[in-house]
């Protein structure tokens, strides 16, 4: 009896040690999370229209920033999906928000997300006073935000193993 006892409770303590080693995400679907999942879309969609305003900028065919703001309003949609899992995760997780570099990586991309915000709403002008020079400046910023976020998530994920399907 005090051996079972003694042994549930090393495998109780083995169990938060695991935890606290390596931490799981809250929101995921079939042990895949989601916020890894979601985030490469937007990002790739906030580049697309970085190429597609500097494009416009230089050939002035609407079609490119018509492309723009189609590409700037799936890179929001996706975005905040990304970040409601991402928050969910952060927020539920008190490990997460402790010992790991995750407070740049959420203030960074919630920047970049709100200034793609107003790039949406700059986009939604007609073409040329939609692209230049507002849209092509609040694209280049998020641009620039987009390494650093990416840098802090691939850290997370990789070497503290947060949100690594395993």
């Amino acid at each position: 009896m005090v051996g079972q006892t003694r042994q549930a409770s090393c495998h109780s303590k083995r169990r938060v040690l695991a935890e606290i080693i390596d931490p799981k995400p809250i929101v995921q679907i079939t042990r895949c999370p989601i916020h890894p999942l979601l985030a490469p879309f937007p990002i790739a969609c906030f580049v697309g229209v970085l190429l597609t305003d500097i494009t416009y900028a230089v050939t002035a065919e609407t079609m490119w920033a018509d492309f723009s703001a189609w590409l700037i309003t799936v890179g929001v949609i996706t975005g905040v999906l990304a970040a409601i899992a991402a928050i969910i995760d952060f927020a539920t997780n008190r490990l997460v928000r402790e010992r790991m570099p995750a407070w740049p990586q959420v203030i960074a991309g919630i920047a970049a997300l709100v200034l793609a915000f107003f790039n949406a709403l700059a986009h939604t002008r007609d073409a040329w006073t939609s692209v230049v020079p507002t849209g092509l400046i609040l694209s280049v910023i998020v641009v620039l935000i987009l390494p650093f976020t990416g840098w802090w998530g691939l850290t997370i994920v990789y070497r503290r193993h947060l949100g690594a399907v395993k």
